[in-house]
């Protein structure tokens, strides 16, 4: 029992003794095991290439990106004889449903070289890469809340990112970019990237076009620090764009190559009409001259932010913002400053051609907008459907206007355009030291649209409101205050006035009126005044009170009542204007308030249309009275004769009351308080009625 007991308690500790050898072997075995296998592996993928891993490769990678991937050639896949070599023909990555084009990505062929312990820990790290006639398609979704190159199934998925290279050779590269918010659409050719070391060493150029909005375009880009980018860094771009007679200058450094967001450009446009560029993006703008400008756009969202504006157009300096916002409507709201309008920039606010009236005046630029020959005022059409589809909010002050005429500072400008509707108020600005207010609607909603004007003119000094046309300054005490209001229908400035009614009114408070010494060279407003007080006017003219006013029906404006009250005479006036045929006719008489023995008094005239008015200083009138003389001085005595230049004075002063408070002629009234039988009754003269020379 000893013996064997003995035995028994020895065979334990053999096998304790024994155990770890045994182990150690066991791991040598694994091992060596294991270094065949890898062996056997490699020497499998190194003599078959790696090829029988093709439908793998397809399944893999491809639930990876959710995505298809196919190879329609040639496959390897195996160690060379440390690094991974991979080279495939027609390989293909396919697009989620969405996109329109079916592939994400397309190479001819892919020959490339992978660090093995890159695709482990850190980023992935090519050694060569050579790319033969790849097409890659960049697309954002109709929600802009997911695009093609982001491989997940999630929205906010990693979108792909560029590994690491070594040195490249990249031939025939195209990119599609496809952006339906923007309504953007571009084909885009890369230039043969030649890199060594991870260096590229020079600009990679890209070239190409498409469409923005229906309008072609073309744009030529480089990258100026391609390595940086290669290499997950700054990527330096530099881009020009042209479209529609416009070219559009952008520099920027980009956290990555598709990205934009939150990112300072610099941005640079010039061309010659400054409405070509902003009706790529079917916002409406009046017509400019040449124009350069420069600033910084910051897109974030659907905001697209250009800020530090400042360039001219014309000869119109401007400064500011404008902001885009690119949603479900389209919306602009800007601010901007001018030190300085040339009133030439200023006549497409109302349809006229700049450059048109810059070389050969308001008449060519009437005509140019479709209006009759001679006419004034402009038929070109409100861009009705694009302002509908649109809003816009404007806030732009002016320092100074350059006129020849009226001298124009300190205008400020209000917009507001929403659904259609167009609306300017306030609209004001200081003109002679007086102040102007205009509020303007235009509803396009309504068919025609439904058109309003309302414009307030301060009291404002004669003199140099008037100064342009021979009015004195010194000398002249009085001032003018007035309104017009008018409504119609029309999509033109002409059809909204052809079918205007209202009241337009100019009140003369008490005050003097000198003129110079002006030739009758056109109808100034000099000459007028002394053709129609006789003389040169060695002393001012004292006025009482005065009013200039009109009725408006159906676009004809007829005198109601042309009134004005002086020291010596009471001027009259009848007649009207018409704002659909543009013919202008009216007649004004003083009559004394004293006896003269000397009187050729008869009605001064303004004839003709707006384009080319004309005055009519010897009227039948005066020749009747002449002739009249002249008859009695033959039959009779020549003292006879002199009676038919008798002025009896007995022209009845008015009551400035009604006058000052721009009342229609029917209340007008003498000094007396009796009503007034000599201004009109604000009725247009009868058809059959001569309307200027049977006036009075």
């Amino acid at each position: 029992m000893t013996t064997a007991a003995a035995a028994g308690d020895e065979s334990p500790a053999e096998d304790a003794r024994g155990a770890p050898p045994r182990r150690r072997h066991l791991v040598r075995r694994i091992l060596l095991g294991l270094v065949v296998a890898i062996v056997a592996v490699w020497l499998v993928l190194f003599i078959t290439k790696g090829r029988f891993l093709k439908h793998p490769f397809e399944r893999v990678v491809g639930g990876m990106v959710h995505r298809q991937v196919s190879v329609g050639g040639d496959f390897q896949l195996y160690f060379a004889p440390f690094q991974i070599k991979f080279f495939a023909e027609r390989l293909r990555i396919s697009n989620p449903d969405w996109a329109t084009k079916a592939d994400l990505f397309t190479a001819e062929r892919i020959d490339t070289r992978v660090a093995p312990l890159s695709l482990i820990f850190g980023r992935r790290r090519l050694y060569w890469l050579d790319l033969t006639n790849g097409a890659l398609d960049l697309e954002w979704n109709a929600a802009h809340d997911t695009n093609t190159w982001t491989f997940s199934e999630k929205k906010g998925g990693k979108p792909f990112e560029l590994p690491r290279i070594d040195r490249a050779t990249i031939a025939g590269t195209v990119v599609r970019y496809r952006d339906p918010r923007m309504r953007l659409l571009a084909d885009l050719d890369v230039d043969t990237i030649r890199s060594t070391e991870a260096r590229i060493g020079q600009a990679v150029g890209v070239r190409g076009g498409g469409t923005i909005r229906s309008t072609p375009f073309t744009v030529s880009a480089r990258l100026l620090s391609p390595d940086a980018t290669v290499n997950r860094g700054k990527n330096e771009l530099v881009a020009t764009m042209r479209a529609a007679g416009n070219t559009l200058d952008v520099s920027g450094t980009l956290p990555s190559l598709a990205d934009i967001e939150g990112v300072p450009l610099s941005v640079q446009a010039r061309g010659r009409d400054l409405s070509t560029l902003l009706g790529i993006i079917d916002v409406a703008l009046p017509r400019t001259r040449a124009y350069r400008l420069r600033g910084q756009l910051v897109k974030s969202g659907d905001e697209y932010r250009f800020t530090r504006i400042t360039g001219v157009a014309g000869a119109t300096d401007l400064a500011g913002r404008l902001t885009i916002t690119n949603g479900a409507r389209l919306h602009l709201d800007s601010q901007l400053a001018t030190r300085s309008l040339d009133i030439v920039d200023a006549a497409p606010f109302i349809g006229f051609n700049p450059d048109i009236v810059a070389d050969k005046g308001v008449t060519a630029a009437a005509a140019a907008t479709g209006a009759a020959p001679q006419r004034l005022l402009p038929d070109a059409a409100l861009p009705v459907e694009t302002m509908r589809r649109f809003d816009a909010d404007l806030k732009w002050t002016i320092r100074t206007v350059k006129s020849r005429r009226i001298p124009i500072s300190d205008v400020d400008v209000t917009l507001d355009l929403t659904n259609g509707k167009l609306t300017l108020s306030p609209l004001t600005f200081a003109m002679a030291r007086g102040n102007v207010s205009a509020d303007a609607v235009f509803d396009t909603n309504p068919r025609p649209s439904d058109v309003r004007y309302d414009i307030r003119l301060a009291p404002t000094p004669l003199g140099r409101l008037l100064a342009g046309w021979g009015v004195a300054e010194a000398g002249t005490s009085g001032t003018v205050r007035g309104r017009i209001r008018l409504a119609g229908r029309g999509d033109t400035i002409h059809d909204s006035l052809a079918t205007a009614r209202g009241r337009i009114a100019f009140v003369l408070p008490a005050g003097t009126l000198w003129t110079r010494n002006a030739e009758l060279a056109e109808l100034d407003i000099g000459t007028f005044v002394q053709k129609m007080f006789s003389g040169e006017l060695k002393e001012p003219v004292r006025i009482n009170c005065g009013l200039i006013g009109f009725t408006v029906r159906g676009g004809v404006a007829a005198a109601d009542p042309i009134l004005i009250d002086t020291s010596k005479n009471v001027v009259l006036g009848r007649g009207g204007f018409s704002f659909r045929t543009e013919a202008v006719d009216l007649a004004f008489r003083a009559d004394s308030k004293r006896f003269s023995l000397f009187s050729g008094q008869s009605p001064v005239g303004i004839a003709g249309t707006f384009a080319d008015p004309s005055l009519r200083v010897i009227t039948p009138q005066l020749l009747t009275r002449a002739g009249a003389g002249l008859g009695l001085a033959v039959l009779a005595t020549p003292v006879a004769g002199l009676l038919a230049f008798i002025d009896p004075g007995d022209a009845k002063a008015a009551a400035c009351g009604p006058v000052l408070a721009g009342k229609t002629a029917a209340a007008q009234r003498t000094i007396k308080g009796d009503p007034r039988n000599d201004v009109g009754d604000g009725q247009a003269a009868p058809k059959k009625r001569k309307k200027f020379l049977g006036i009075f």
